[in-house]
């Protein structure tokens, strides 16, 4: 057999597990969700336990002050921004009439003396749906409480999900470097040198693009709330926050964040002022994302276009649901790597590069 025979060969074999792969996480997509939300954040907590290990601190407790040090941050996120954003929804949804009255009385005028578009909202309905429903929708907790009490088993499940997560990633980052030698050790000896330089690929593209895309959004989740608070808006801190973490998706979460804070403008009805402080704000916070917090945490060698970002979100998550939108981005960066090799070895193939048909010439010469 010859090397290039072989080598398709090694090819064709590497390209039906993949396959098999991916038929596999298609079939066994409702179970693995703790599993891969356990692998990301095992993946993203990484470098932090290797920075304990290499201070002589016992691998397995720098993995549990690790996930610790998690867990206590985003528990104390849920119990900061929970019931805030319930009761300030709840405001914004008693103040919802008052913006209909705005809208009649501004922007209808506005509409039919320029485009000849009659729109009147009834405000007088809404004031008097939301009356009737009010108790019902400030004892929505309650409600909602009740009902999982009644689901008991569904309860038990969400509650072993939880807790399973943390199990998981507990055993991951434990023996993270085991798992990554006992990799190494089942690849083909002749195919190591390439298949790990692919990997670090992967790996330089992927960590690159989900440490900095976090430190991105957590900075930008601080400059909206503090920069919204300074312009006057009662609601800056869950306006804030749910623009920042957002941001992840490329212009939807902009876009939804200052959607957001415009309505939250308008129902203050403080005039014009407001307003202008939330164009302001975002339109800082957006050149503030463009030109400096993106190009230095993410950096622009990585490649994932904004709207490739997009389309792998809704392209794997319509084919394998939660987890396909949790594993898009590592998925991403793997396809991302591998075009960049397909795209090395057509520039360095014959064909490309001609020297076939420089042969025949030389030939028919």
């Amino acid at each position: 057999m010859t090397q290039s025979r072989a080598d398709r060969l090694q090819s064709a074999v590497w390209a039906g597990v993949a396959l098999a792969l991916v038929a596999l996480l298609y079939a066994l997509g409702p179970i693995l969700a703790p599993f891969v939300i356990a692998a990301v954040f095992a993946y993203i907590c990484d470098p932090p336990v290797n920075w304990m290990a290499r201070r002589r601190i016992p691998r397995p407790l720098a993995v549990l002050l690790v996930i610790l040090g998690l867990a206590a941050m985003l528990l104390l996120l849920l119990l900061i921004l929970a019931p805030m954003i319930y009761r300030e929804g709840i405001a914004l949804v008693g103040r919802l009439p008052d913006l209909i009255e705005l809208l009649n009385s501004r922007v209808a005028p506005q509409l039919m003396e320029r485009f000849g578009i009659d729109v009147q909202l009834d405000a007088a309905f809404v004031r008097t749906w939301i009356t009737e429903n009010w108790s019902t929708a400030q004892d929505l907790v309650p409600v909602i409480l009740g009902h999982l009490r009644e689901g008991g088993s569904a309860l038990v499940g969400l509650a072993a999900l939880v807790l399973l997560i943390p199990v998981v990633m507990f055993y991951l980052l434990q023996d993270w470097p085991q798992l990554v030698a006992n990799v190494q050790k089942i690849i083909p000896r002749p195919m190591l040198p390439r298949t790990l330089r692919i990997f670090n690929d992967i790996d330089s593209v992927l960590s690159q693009f989900l440490r900095g895309q976090l430190s991105v959004m957590l900075l930008l989740a601080v400059f909206y709330s503090v920069g919204l608070w300074l312009a006057g808006l009662k609601f800056a801190l869950p306006v804030g926050v749910i623009t920042g973490l957002l941001v992840f998706i490329p212009y939807i979460g902009f876009g939804g964040g200052l959607i957001l804070a415009v309505l939250t403008a308008l129902l203050q009805a403080d005039g014009w002022s407001p307003l202008i402080g939330v164009a302001i704000v975002y339109g800082l916070g957006q050149a503030i994302e463009s030109f400096v917090l993106t190009p230095y945490l993410v950096g622009e060698r990585i490649g994932l276009h904004p709207v490739a970002v997009i389309f792998a979100l809704m392209a794997f998550g319509q084919l394998f649901g939660f987890v396909g939108v949790l594993v898009a981005l590592p998925a991403s960066a793997a396809i991302l790597v591998g075009l960049r090799e397909l795209r090395a070895a057509w520039v360095a193939s014959r064909l490309y590069r001609g020297d076939n048909e420089s042969r025949i010439e030389e030939t028919g010469k």
